[in-house]
This record gives C-alpha cells, sequence and structure tokens, in this order.
C-alpha cells in the first residue's frame, strides 16, 4: 500500500483539520504577501522567527538575555555569602542543629567528620550599596550597584547533571525544554542572519576536572527543534561547514538550496510534518550564517581599549574573555539568548587554589562586558544572570588546614545575581544562616528566579505553556512560583 494514503486513512479528525489549517493558513500568508509585494511594501527581510501573536504580555524591561552559568557549583561562602563569624568555629564539627539529618552526597557521607571551613579569602563592601563580595570579584564588585545579589537560592537537585537540567530547564527530568528555548519560541529573533538563541562553552584553566554539558541544557525539548540552541565551537571554525568547500561559490549554494527548499516544500505538501518546515527554515539560516558568522567572531575589529577592558586573553579563540565580547556583539545584532557556560567549579579539594584561577579566567571579562553593555546603551535592554547549579557545603570535603580545603555540592542554598534590563542594582535578597547551611530569610527556588527572567522579558510564565503529552508544559513546573518583585524595578 501506498504510505501516503495509508497516512491518510489513519490521520484522526483533529490531524485533517490541523493540517488542514496549516496549510490554508499559508495559502492565505503567501496571498497577503504578494498583495504587499504589488502594493510596492517594503522589502526588507524580517525575522525568520518572529514569536507567538499576543507576546510579549507585557512592555518588557528586557529585550534579550545573557546567561553565565558557572558549571559545577561555585562556592558561595568564598564569593558572595559573607560569614566572618565561622572564623571561631574552624575545624569545630558542624553542628547538628544546622545539618538537621538533611541529606550529603556519598562523596562526604562517610567522612568520620564534617569540620567546618572559613573562606580563607577576603571580603569587601562594594560600591555605595555596600554588598560584601569576595576580593577574588574586584571587576564585578565595581558593579555592585547594578547587581541584585541573591543569597536564598535553592534547588531540589544535589548531583550535577538533574541540578544543571533543573537550572536550565524548570525540571531534573531530561526531555523538558530549556530556559532558552523557551524564550526564542515565545519572543521570537530579532536577527536574520544569527540564531535567535546561542551558547558558548569556553575552556577554562584551573586545571580541575569538569563535569560534561549535556546539550539538553540548551535544548528545544518537545518544543520545535528550530529552538534548540546552536553551541558555537571554541576551538577551529566557530560553525562546522561554515565555509564552502573549495570550488563551490556563494550562488551555486543558494542555487541548491532553492532546490532542496522546493523538494522539502512539496514533501510537507504531502506529510504536513512541521519539522520539514524547520529543515528549511534551518538551511536557510545556515547560508546567512556563512556571512555573519566570520564577521562576529572576528574580534580585531574591536578598539584597542575595548579589548584591553576584557583582558589579556581575549583574542585566544576559546576563552571566557572573548566569550564574554562575543556575547555584547550578538546582543547588539539581534541575537535574543546568550548562554555562556563555564566549566571547572566542582571544587571538591583544592579550592583556593582552583576557585582562584577560575574568577581569573571570568571576573575580569564579566566586569567588562557589564561596562561594555552600559556604555553603549544595551544594558538597561539586556538581561545579565550569574550562577550555577548549587552551592557548596561549609565543611571541607577531606583534608582541612587554614589555606587549604575542599567543599561539597549544597543544594541547600547557593548565590546568584542579576543585572541590566528589569534588575534593580545595589540590592541583596534573601539571608542564610550563620553557616551559610540554610535559608532564615527570604528563599528563592530556581523556578522563582525562572519566573522572574520571564517577567523581566515581558512574559507572564503562568500564561506560558506548550501542549505535550496530555499536560500543559510551563518552564516553572505546576508548583507555585514568583518573580522576585524585591529585586525589579
Amino acid at each position: 500500500m501506498d504510505p501516503r494514503f495509508e497516512r491518510q486513512l489513519l490521520q484522526t479528525r483533529r490531524q485533517f483539520f490541523g493540517h488542514t489549517g496549516l496549510r490554508l493558513g499559508g495559502v492565505a500568508l503567501s496571498s497577503l504577501l504578494g498583495a504587499a509585494a504589488a502594493r510596492g511594501a517594503d522589502a526588507t527581510p524580517r525575522a525568520m522567527n518572529p514569536g507567538l501573536p499576543g507576546f510579549p504580555h507585557f512592555p518588557p524591561k528586557a529585550k534579550s538575555i545573557i546567561y553565565l552559568h558557572m558549571n559545577g557549583g561555585p562556592s558561595q561562602i568564598d564569593l558572595l555569602d559573607y560569614k566572618p563569624g565561622l572564623a571561631e568555629f574552624f575545624d569545630k564539627d558542624l553542628p547538628e542543629s544546622v545539618r538537621q539529618g538533611q541529606r550529603i552526597t556519598t562523596m562526604t557521607s562517610g567522612q568520620s567528620r564534617l569540620p567546618v571551613a572559613p573562606s580563607k579569602f577576603k571580603f569587601v563592601q562594594q560600591g555605595k550599596c555596600g554588598t560584601w563580595m569576595s576580593e577574588l570579584l574586584p571587576h564585578t564588585g565595581k558593579h555592585a550597584d547594578d547587581l541584585a545579589v541573591i543569597r536564598s537560592v535553592h534547588t531540589n537537585a544535589i548531583n550535577h547533571d538533574p541540578a544543571c537540567t533543573f537550572v536550565m530547564t524548570g525540571s531534573e527530568v531530561p526531555g523538558k525544554a530549556s530556559l532558552g528555548s523557551w524564550l526564542s519560541y515565545g519572543l521570537g529573533s530579532e536577527s536574520n542572519d544569527l540564531p535567535a538563541f546561542v551558547v558558548l562553552t569556553p575552556i577554562w584553566t584551573s586545571g580541575a576536572a569538569a563535569q560534561a554539558l549535556f546539550t539538553r541544557m540548551w535544548s528545544s525539548g518537545f518544543l520545535p527543534s528550530n529552538y534548540n540552541g546552536v553551541a558555537l565551537r571554541s576551538v577551529g571554525d566557530p560553525v562546522l561547514y561554515v565555509q564552502n568547500p573549495p570550488g563551490v561559490e556563494a550562488r551555486d549554494r543558494r542555487v541548491m538550496l532553492d532546490a532542496l527548499a522546493q523538494l522539502n516544500r512539496r514533501e510537507f505538501n504531502e506529510l504536513g510534518d512541521p519539522e520539514i518546515q524547520t529543515r528549511i527554515s534551518q538551511y536557510e539560516m545556515a547560508f546567512r550564517m556563512q556571512t555573519s558568522v566570520p564577521d562576529l567572531v572576528d574580534l580585531h575589529k574591536e578598539s584597542k581599549a575595548t579589548l584591553e577592558a576584557y583582558g589579556p586573553e581575549v583574542l585566544k579563540p576559546g576563552t571566557f574573555a572573548a566569550s564574554a565580547l562575543l556575547a555584547r556583539r550578538m546582543i547588539e545584532r539581534g541575537v535574543r539568548v546568550v548562554q555562556i557556560l563555564h566549566r571547572g567549579w566542582d571544587q571538591h579539594g583544592s579550592l583556593p587554589r582552583d576557585i582562584t584561577a577560575q574568577c581569573y579566567d571570568t571576573d575580569q571579562p564579566i566586569g567588562a562586558l557589564l561596562s561594555d553593555l552600559k556604555q553603549r546603551g544595551l544594558l538597561d535592554s539586556t538581561l545579565v544572570v550569574w550562577g550555577g547549579e548549587f552551592g557548596r557545603t561549609v565543611y571541607s570535603q577531606g583534608k582541612l588546614t587554614k589555606d587549604d580545603y575542599g567543599r561539597d555540592h549544597h543544594p541547600r542554598n547557593f548565590c546568584m545575581w542579576a543585572a541590566g534590563g528589569g534588575i534593580k542594582g545595589g540590592v541583596v535578597f534573601g539571608e542564610t544562616d550563620d553557616f551559610s547551611y540554610n535559608v532564615v530569610k527570604d528563599p528563592c527556588h530556581v523556578n522563582d528566579l525562572n519566573a522572574t527572567i520571564l517577567h523581566c522579558l515581558g512574559i507572564d510564565h503562568e500564561r506560558f505553556s506548550f501542549k505535550f503529552q496530555g499536560l500543559d508544559q510551563r518552564l516553572t513546573g505546576v508548583e507555585p512560583q514568583r518573580p522576585i518583585q524585591e529585586i525589579l524595578r
């Protein structure tokens, strides 16, 4: 039997009307476009992905987001959660009244003791707001008056993979759509020549082992696959095969893609599979990226002052500094979401040495990025978010000295910060106990943070859903969550 005929027999009534609606909509759109062309309408290309009708729900403060993810779990005790009183508890056992029988990982559950390890780093008050920040973050600290530091973020997961999946998709269960995919699906892109959602995975210098980065952190999950994040490579060509092979000119590629698009459209008319439309649009985007990507990654066009601000590693491909500058250049070009994932923050041992190296990689570029966005008038319309998937324990994993210690995973509380579009600067939200072990004031669940991000971009998280497997799926899940109004302006 002809499979096309068999498919028609197997179609449900709902599928029939759904596909018919798609086809009639395409005819109507073609008719409207033809009429506009006949009237001499503006022929300027519009964004290939305009977003959903009715989005955003309300006027947004931010049009785009740069998400700086420190993969592995940066230690809040050594960076942003100042606990001077811990000095008197050095090498004493963590009181059971603090731990309260809460679960810990198998990496420290077998230790005979859980000795308290105060941070060896000094803290200073930064900005007019006086936010306490570690000496490891001098460049970020200069922007304290622009930052909202959240000291009470907490998550459900205690191990890296589920925790990273949770912070990026709102769920520990793989297969859900990532934050960047949700945003590109709802809001679309302002660029015809670059994807709406771009991911960078820079190298790190600490020498510490790093957790794997799974593509589910930037996957579209159950959303159409054209909302996947596009990962630019840190070495070699940023995108594989972005250059035509020898002997193939751009005009040859154009002719080939036009012929391929005709074949794909014919297949779509027969089968009605929306993934075929995705294929057409992705081929078209790939063609445009052949011109846009080489221009994007040519950092030599930046001024000497700009390059110096980002630090000595900025012209080395694949570094965090290069990635931070690329993020600004992408925002300028209309990219909706830029996600930078920096590995090497899983510091179970030799934490002082390794976290110093990690901050060397990231602090100056982050400070330069915030200054750069501000100077160009982009910070007010760009939300910048920094954080990891969980925090670290106050007690030491392994050998403890005043100058050397490690810390285990700690999901009960950790620190993140946000700046830019929609964020009130110079504020601190949330408070932990004297051991940075439990939240004692203003808890912020990971999905409260996701709701806050959506709010800054003009989206009501409770009205943003996608039907999948019979459920109205949401980034923020089904439990009650709220935007953190205390850090919003």
